[in-house]
């Protein structure tokens, strides 16, 4: 692992952006990339490292599409170079998000959400990045078929619920979205807030974004209610709320396959057999409400 953190220094020390003698600092967290700080004089950034991850369907040259859309809406912080497995940010010096801030400054995050929504797509250019949650489910079914997964008990039963998520929730309205709102994927400084971690961003329903913003926060039901008449500026109805949930509850089926991949792939030190059994547990509970 050393003589690996030493290659990618030597990676980014040979970039020609640089205009001093630079240092670099490993940054922790990231369960599928690695993160670096890096001084060039008197200015930092941030550099995020990582390659395709074909059964997470992660594809970088789509990462670098929708950070430089973000970072050119003013949503992300400012892309500075991108190339094969490095992109290059502005480096923020902001506090990073925890549930409890999230629903603090949920009328922020409405707002910004809502910008994701409607912006970034001005800013896109060449293919555009999809992410469609029940492909998503079906490649890692296969994947886990493939792989000889301890969870083959279950994968007939999660992928016929699946499918009767996708009748609940269809028609769909398709936005640009960025499909990965866990707490930390928000940083704020100076009262502004941004959204980092572009790798799962796409074309998809709005509903996944706010359930899985509500999902991975913990939301009340209430909180729940109050982000989605705020986020459409009416009230909702029964119909829109049946579609909602059904959503909800495919991205807790599609954290709780991402998280039984990672079992079998991922050589980070996460627990993710425990993970695995809380997000699937969720699942389980949030997807006989909609039965009840």
């Amino acid at each position: 692992m050393e003589n690996k953190i030493i290659n990618i220094e030597s990676n980014i020390k040979s970039l020609k952006i640089w205009k001093n003698n630079i240092s670099i600092k490993p940054i922790d967290g990231g369960l599928t990339n690695q993160n670096f700080l890096v001084t060039d004089g008197d200015k930092k950034y941030f550099a995020r490292i990582g390659k395709d991850i074909q059964e997470h369907l992660i594809f970088r040259t789509n990462e670098i599409s929708a950070s430089k859309a973000a970072s050119l809406a003013g949503i992300a912080p400012k892309l500075i170079f991108a190339g094969e497995g490095i992109i290059i940010f502005e480096y923020i010096k902001s506090i990073t998000f925890n549930s409890e801030l999230v629903i603090q400054k949920i009328d922020k995050i409405i707002k910004l959400i809502k910008n994701i929504h409607d912006e970034i797509p001005n800013f896109i250019s060449g293919d555009p990045p999809l992410f469609w949650v029940f492909h998503v489910v079906k490649n890692y079914v296969n994947f886990l078929k493939n792989n000889n997964s301890p969870y083959l008990n279950l994968l007939n039963e999660l992928v016929d619920k699946s499918s009767q998520l996708n009748k609940l929730a269809s028609p769909y309205d398709i936005v640009f979205c960025h499909n990965d709102f866990l707490p930390a994927n928000f940083i704020e400084n100076k009262s502004k807030i941004w959204v980092v971690d572009w790798e799962y961003a796409g074309f998809n329903t709005p509903l996944f974004d706010l359930g899985g913003l509500a999902s991975n926060n913990n939301f009340t039901y209430e909180q729940e209610i109050y982000l989605l008449e705020n986020y459409n500026e009416k009230k909702v109805d029964d119909e829109y709320l049946a579609k909602y949930f059904a959503i909800k509850c495919a991205s807790l089926l599609r954290e709780t396959m991402w998280s039984m991949v990672s079992e079998i792939t991922s050589k980070i030190d996460f627990n993710y057999k425990e993970y695995t059994n809380e997000n699937l547990s969720k699942f389980n509970d949030e997807f006989n409400k909609l039965k009840s």
